[in-house]
């Protein structure tokens, strides 16, 4: 972030939430360096040559947050909570449509390094990771938050127990629960990390 304080997007966050829809806009700013960076590691993961760019990226969930005048938004790491949710479903849809391309050759990949197994690095089809969020929320709701809120929100232990209402002991238990579920859940080999 800038060298805003989080007050100030405390209060900038209260007004939105009070139905001003231009704080948004005098909020975009403030968090745009924040986002771009979390969207440009995420593109990172992916194979060479996609076609979606950071900039792009954060526009397009910046466009799906605009509208969403009944969330209410206590501070900054909710509002990253709900951007982690926004890109992601950008990058879902994003692999849906390149995954009309012939049988899925040019649909958007992604590499989770260090998140999913301490050893192992996985390269994943994101519509692929999707499902799997998808069938661990169904599992586990909070399985599934947290996954969103360090994988593609990019937050802390701290900031996602926040979030999440719970301890950073027990973040970091589920954490390591949803990294091995889903690495057993993606793993083409079927192997246990």
């Amino acid at each position: 972030m800038n060298d805003t304080s989080p007050h100030e997007v405390t209060r900038i966050l209260k007004a939105w939430n009070s139905g001003d829809h231009g704080a948004l806009d005098r909020l975009f700013p403030l968090v745009y360096d924040e986002l771009r960076g979390l969207a440009a590691g995420h593109l990172r993961r992916e194979r060479a040559g996609h076609t979606l760019q950071p900039t792009a990226l954060v526009h397009e969930a910046y466009l799906r947050l605009a509208p969403r005048d009944s969330v209410s938004i206590a501070d900054r790491s909710q509002f990253m909570a709900v951007a982690a949710q926004a890109i992601r479903r950008v990058l879902v849809d994003h692999g849906r449509s390149k995954g009309r391309v012939k049988r899925g050759g040019d649909r958007l990949r992604v590499t989770m390094t260090g998140g999913v197994a301490r050893e192992a690095e996985l390269d994943l089809d994101i519509l692929d990771l999707d499902r799997a969020l998808e069938r661990l929320g169904v599992e586990n709701e909070m399985d599934q938050k947290v996954v969103e809120l360090k994988f593609f929100g990019g937050l802390t232990d701290q900031e996602a127990a926040a979030v999440l209402e719970c301890s950073q002991r027990t973040l970091r238990r589920r954490w390591v629960f949803a990294r091995a579920w889903l690495y057993r859940e993606l793993n083409p080999d079927g192997q246990q990390a």
